[in-house]
């Protein structure tokens, strides 16, 4: 299927790029979302006449990303989960807990905005973690992992 992008995509291509995909991709996650409409004549039009205002709205987005990733820039965020006296925790800490203590500190980082390529942490220690706010700013952030033992 053809679509016309109305923001940005990883591994996809910017705004305003026509680009084939499945179909499937399309209309269960790109459409829905917004990010993309069909690239039939009328779409191409409407979307000249307002791309402007999308590319606006889009640069208004990467700044207020640029801004969020300074501010995480380096932070260690603490979170606390049950362990044994090996160190080992009992459960994990997963991207939803890491996005819930950044919210806690005032910052707003949705669940899919934490990238954890190691999967899950299972074990008490400090850990570098990426979070992206936006598809160009990816920031590290160190998560320190503390036992609680009962």
């Amino acid at each position: 299927m053809q679509i016309i992008l109305l923001d940005k995509v990883a591994n996809l291509g910017n705004l305003g790029d026509i680009v084939k995909v499945k179909d499937g991709y399309a209309r269960n996650f790109l459409i829905p979302t917004k990010r993309a409409r069909r690239a039939t004549d009328a779409a191409i039009k409407e979307f000249e006449a307002r791309r402007a205002e999308l590319e606006k709205v889009a640069a208004e987005k990467l700044a207020a990303a640029q801004a969020l990733g300074e501010k995480l820039g380096g932070l260690v965020v603490v979170v606390t989960q049950k362990a044994g006296v090996d160190g080992r925790l009992f459960g994990s800490v997963t991207n939803h807990d890491i996005a819930e203590a950044l919210v806690k500190q005032g910052f707003q980082v949705a669940k899919a905005q934490v990238r954890m390529p190691n999967g899950p942490l299972k074990a008490v220690g400090e850990f570098p973690v990426q979070v992206a706010p936006h598809t160009d700013v990816v920031v590290e952030v160190t998560i320190k992992v503390v036992g609680e033992t009962d």
